[in-house]
């Protein structure tokens, strides 16, 4: 089906009528679970491209209400929740929109400022309470569960990519990320922390939006921006604000172990923009000089 401003006009005139008065315009960069629309000034449109990403409509909106109390920076606010129909057959939802740039689109980023910015945030949303927050699991894609659920898609990758990847070195980092499990209560986890779903000023995240994958388990999955962002300096500043433990850090390393090989196998979305390959080689590099690797 295609997504376009006619369809968002449609949609908009029979179920939010209030609304269609206001223009409305894509985004200029879409994501690849969502279409998001502006609509005037102050709202957005997001519906989901694909089945497998409707349930997180009603997830986010119920999440978005209790998180957005309790976060200093900035979440997406739910104002309104579309009825799947024979036009659309998926939920989608109406939003606030959110001033500013994504990290994607912000240049002269000071790396250290931010890594201290942005390993405060995650730290502060580990500790909001997670009451009746929805546990790690199919809805998240399994982020925030054990690393160790994409243990078939590492070796399948690893098989595919032979002689074209040091595997040596790839299955030193997996083995030492799944041999520990989060031994604490769970805890809030946002699920996709990337440059696009991050908004900053000044070297400071103002805001963090797509919360499609987020619940509470495991927060690991959280900090591969270490390796798909920072460098090697600045990592350690990141990590010393996220607060984590060593166990945790290496989980991490798995969950971006494991993303770098998907999508380099082609089991994932295409690395477009070469930032696994990059991962991988630093990852590798790291592990390399690893006195437990050598």
């Amino acid at each position: 089906m295609k997504i376009d401003e006619r369809l968002v006009a449609r949609l908009i005139r029979r179920q939010f009528p209030h609304f269609s008065h206001l223009p409305i315009a894509p985004v200029s960069k879409q994501g690849w679970d969502n279409r998001t629309f502006r609509l005037g000034d102050r709202l957005s449109v997001r519906l989901p491209s694909h089945a497998s990403y409707a349930e997180a409509v009603e997830k986010e909106a119920n999440v978005l209400a209790t998180l957005g109390k309790d976060l200093s920076v900035d979440v997406p606010e739910v104002v309104a929740i579309g009825a799947p129909s024979e036009e659309f057959p998926l939920p989608w939802s109406v939003r606030r929109w959110i001033k500013g740039d994504t990290l994607a689109d912000t240049a002269g980023v000071d790396q250290r400022s931010l890594a201290i910015s942005l390993g405060k945030c995650l730290a502060e949303l580990r500790s909001i309470p997670s009451g009746n927050g929805p546990y790690a699991g199919r809805h998240s894609f399994y982020r925030g569960c054990h690393p160790s659920v994409y243990g078939d898609e590492v070796q399948k990758s690893l098989e595919s990519l032979e002689g074209k990847v040091d595997a040596s070195l790839c299955r030193a980092i997996w083995q030492r990320s799944v041999s520990s499990a989060w031994k604490g209560k769970p805890v809030w986890f946002h699920g996709d922390v990337a440059i696009g779903n991050i908004l900053a000023d000044n070297s400071t995240v103002t805001a963090l939006i797509d919360f499609g994958t987020c619940g509470v388990g495991d927060p690991a999955c959280d900090f591969v921006m270490a390796w798909t962002y920072f460098g090697v300096k600045d990592r350690r500043f990141f990590r010393s604000a996220c607060a984590i433990d060593e166990n945790t850090w290496q989980r991490a390393r798995g969950w971006a172990l494991w993303k770098a090989l998907a999508c380099l196998s082609g089991l994932s979305g295409p690395d477009l923009d070469g930032i696994q390959v990059r991962t991988l080689q630093t990852l590798c590099e790291e592990e390399a000089h690893n006195p437990a690797h050598a």
